[in-house]
């Protein structure tokens, strides 16, 4: 049976998509087309608040694309050095908080070490936040255009400054159409397709629609949709 995943490949320990290789031990033929890119946004006033920790009580990170904005900071302006000498540092003595495992995975790849990524979602890092927290300095919060407002509404009735900065956006990925194009004429209608997001859904549904034709009400379609309160 042919399954379609609208989803960007990530490699596991073993070379391979863990999507792929779960769904092929039972039969399964997946295939993996991505839906998604990303725009970044702000990097130089993101830039300059990173190299001053001083100003801030410490990180919010719900996003990989946040930390990978991080990363694009370092490398634009040549600030790997000073990062990894000093700001570091200066970051590591205030709370870095996360949710996810995958984004403090990321995180702990810049060097940072991270707070509540078993919180789970937004709300419940909210409280963990809220826990810990009191109110002085911002909490730098990097994020996308569309953010769930749980936590930081949540931070704001229990006092706790937060100061978001919106540092990517999402776009549609550039190859959705000819990529479905290519599958369809080549494997024909899938028995099912799984959505990893609703920016996904709404990027690629009309082109599925147009290509299933009438066999669209034969696919099975199934979402794996996050937190809404966190970004994807």
């Amino acid at each position: 049976m042919k399954v379609l995943l609208l989803k960007d490949a990530k490699e596991d320990d073993c070379g391979q998509d863990p999507y792929i290789r779960e769904l092929g031990l039972y039969g399964l033929e997946a295939t993996l087309i991505p839906v998604l890119s990303f725009e970044f946004l702000s990097l130089p006033s993101f830039s300059e608040k990173l190299c001053h920790p001083e100003g801030y009580g410490g990180l919010i990170f719900t996003s990989p694309r946040a930390v990978e904005a991080v990363d694009l900071c370092l490398e634009k302006d040549n600030k790997a050095e000073v990062w990894k000498h000093s700001l570091r540092e200066k970051w590591n003595a205030k709370s870095v908080y996360v949710v996810g495992n995958a984004t403090a995975s990321l995180v702990n790849k810049i060097g940072l070490d991270t707070e509540g990524a078993n919180c789970g979602n937004a709300e419940k890092l909210a409280e963990y936040i809220c826990s810990r927290e009191s109110p002085a300095l911002p909490l730098l919060f990097p994020c996308g255009t569309v953010k769930g407002e749980i936590l930081p509404k949540m931070l704001k009735d229990r006092g706790i400054p937060m100061e978001s900065i919106t540092v990517y956006q999402k776009i549609p990925h550039p190859g959705i159409q000819v990529n479905l194009n290519s599958y369809y004429s080549k494997q024909g209608v899938p028995a099912s397709i799984t959505f990893f997001s609703p920016s996904g859904l709404t990027y690629s549904l009309k082109h599925i629609q147009e290509l299933s034709g009438d066999s669209i009400d034969q696919i099975k379609g199934i979402d794996t949709f996050p937190d809404p309160q966190v970004d994807v």
